[in-house]
């Protein structure tokens, strides 16, 4: 499996297994989102530490996710990126409108801090 799936409480931790986050790629990572998002899981993070590159397509799925999230009312967090995934991501100015941490543990601690954030204001 090209993506893995660990749970912590209330967060979805998707880890990338995959070197290129390409056109052939996409797909399948937009499928695990997808599954998340109707499984009723909010809170997600994108870990793309092994991912080394990525494309428009691959751009498109992060987005997916962000998006999904957002729906639920949830947090997506992206973490562990490569300097040339970063530099796409800039270039695109996707660094904007996404929460980039460097690794899982500091997602997980923006995650629930946007949780609070979310109760407090309910």
């Amino acid at each position: 499996m090209n993506f893995s799936i660990t749970q912590r409480d209330k967060v979805a931790i998707l880890k990338s297994q995959v070197e290129k986050l390409d056109a052939l790629q996409a797909p399948a990572l937009k499928a695990q989102l997808i599954l998340l998002g109707k499984s009723g899981t909010k809170n997600i993070i994108l870990d793309l530490s092994d991912s080394r590159y990525c494309d428009s397509s691959g751009l498109s799925a992060i987005l997916v996710g962000k998006r999904l999230c957002a729906d639920l009312n949830g947090s997506f967090v992206i973490c562990g990126l490569q300097p040339s995934v970063t530099k796409l991501i800039s270039i695109a100015q996707l660094d904007k409108v996404l929460n980039i941490v460097p690794t899982v543990d500091e997602a997980v601690d923006m995650v629930y801090m946007e949780e609070q954030e979310r109760e407090l204001g309910a």
